[in-house]
């Protein structure tokens, strides 16, 4: 209402001229939906409980560490000459099972990649033996995601311990949806396994379209990390063998790696820790791919495709994929892209793919252009809040589209829009006869349109060489 002036006298007016201006939401923020050894905070249960944390000290502090491995073994063979000369083997072979609990380890991956920020849903600890999709999903964790507004990544470090493939896809499926209908985040997705044909049973389990494909994307093989198995002394089985001349083989009974014996042999004890040191965790790649998003969302932007950046903390990918191989996962005929990790002499390991499962989609099949979208759209719509029951005129439509040119003028400069001016970059275009009828104004709708010319990635650089004839 306008102001009355009763009293005689001098008044000062403060004029606001600038629109209202628009704050960028956070791009990469990703929710953990998995099992923990434990989840309290001043002894209340977080178990399905939504909650931020910013380092792994935050995390071991509210959720504990790994599910400890029990199918660990040292085999110890020592071998005497004929001159009563030892000579000392120690082997510790893989695991023939493991635990298909991996959180604990996913985010060291994510720590150790760039990332921050992030969201816990612990949806149960480790006793039952196997991740369920109905902990994970719509029946559980992911149904308590979809309550929270700040995630925009969704990541499943459990799913791959999901007994059937089927399962497994349904799980990301209903991720997928939930995307859909939420348009503010992003599933990172991994490969239900690795043995031959995995990419074809992939494809056959996403039959959604892309509306619902363009919000996720898969990344192979797994990763052989230099994270260490967690374990117990005591439940690591030790084999010594004891090989005398001619052939006379003692074998002892079975001990533990906490065995007396086995601890004061100083010497001992520090060779079976190195070769235990050596058993490294192999794990699905989501996570680490998480904490490159955050990485290049926060050095480069999210314009910026999440590829040809190196993996940290890796040996290397557990299968090695050839450039034939890349091919057929890269561009398919159903669209359905994976994208490879791949290893290069003198450059490390490498993301080297960036599309969505919509990858033959020419509006989405870029994962750097749907989250750039994702982030316009999620800030434009919370920084537009003020505009709701404001007299739907000419004033307020001013209002809206200064604060959007405002804003996507600056993601020009920034260089996440194409086009050597600003309206070759984007359009704001909002009023009457424009974007809106009078039936519109008189039912309170305000419709603005948006356009923009997002930047995209080089995926193929093609250089032409001709040789060239003498002509002089």
């Amino acid at each position: 209402m306008a102001t009355r002036y009763k009293i005689p006298g001098v008044y000062i007016e403060e004029l606001s001229k600038f629109p209202p201006s628009v704050a960028e939401v956070e791009t990469a923020i990703p929710a953990f939906i998995g099992y923990t050894e434990k989840a309290e905070k001043n002894n209340v249960s977080l178990i399905n409980v939504p909650t931020r944390i910013t380092s792994l000290m935050e995390y071991e502090q509210y959720y504990g560490h790994a599910d400890k491995e029990t199918g660990i073994s040292v085999n110890i063979t020592d071998t005497y000459d004929i001159y009563g000369k030892i000579t000392r083997v120690v082997t510790a072979p893989k695991p023939a099972s493991k635990s298909r609990y991996l959180m604990y380890y996913s985010l060291q991956m994510y720590f150790s990649n760039g990332g921050d920020t992030c969201y816990i849903i612990s949806v149960g600890n480790y006793s039952g033996g196997t991740p369920i999709k109905s902990d994970l999903g719509t029946n559980g964790g992911l149904a308590i995601l979809e309550k929270e507004d700040e995630p925009t990544l969704i990541v499943f470090p459990d799913a791959s311990g999901i007994s059937t493939a089927a399962d497994f896809y349904d799980l990301y499926k209903e991720a997928l949806i939930q995307c859909n209908n939420l348009q503010d985040r992003f599933t990172i997705i991994d490969t239900f396994n690795q043995v031959s044909g995995f990419a074809e049973t992939l494809r056959t389990n996403f039959n959604l379209d892309t509306n619902y494909l363009k919000y996720g994307a898969v990344y192979y093989p797994w990763l052989k990390t230099t994270l260490p198995y967690i374990y117990d002394d005591c439940d690591v089985s030790i084999s010594h063998t004891e090989e005398t001349p001619p052939s006379r083989t003692i074998n002892y009974d079975a001990c533990k790696l906490n065995d007396s014996e086995i601890v004061t042999n100083t010497e001992l004890y520090k060779l079976i820790k190195l070769e235990l040191g050596k058993l490294m965790v192999i794990l699905p790649p989501s996570a680490a791919v998480a904490g490159i998003y955050v990485r290049v969302d926060r050095t480069r932007g999210v314009w910026k495709a999440p590829a040809n950046i190196d993996v940290m903390q890796v040996l290397g990918p557990d299968k090695k994929v050839t450039n034939n191989e890349q091919e057929n996962l890269n561009v398919h005929s159903t669209g359905k892209s994976i994208n490879a990790i791949r290893s290069f002499s003198g450059k490390g390991t490498l993301i080297w793919g960036a599309r969505t499962l919509a990858g033959n989609d020419n509006e989405w099949r870029y994962i750097s252009v749907r989250r750039f979208f994702n982030m316009v759209k999620e800030s434009v719509k919370k920084s537009a809040g003020w505009a709701v029951f404001e007299p739907n005129d000419a004033n307020t439509w001013n209002k809206v589209q200064g604060m959007i040119e405002g804003y996507l003028y600056q993601k020009w400069q920034e260089g996440a829009l194409q086009g050597a001016k600003p309206d070759n970059a984007f359009f704001v275009k909002v009023g009457l006869g424009l974007t809106m009828t009078q039936q519109d104004v008189l039912e309170g709708r305000m419709i603005v349109e948006i356009g923009m010319a997002v930047l995209r990635p080089a995926e193929f650089i093609i250089f032409k060489f001709t040789l060239q004839m003498i002509e002089s």
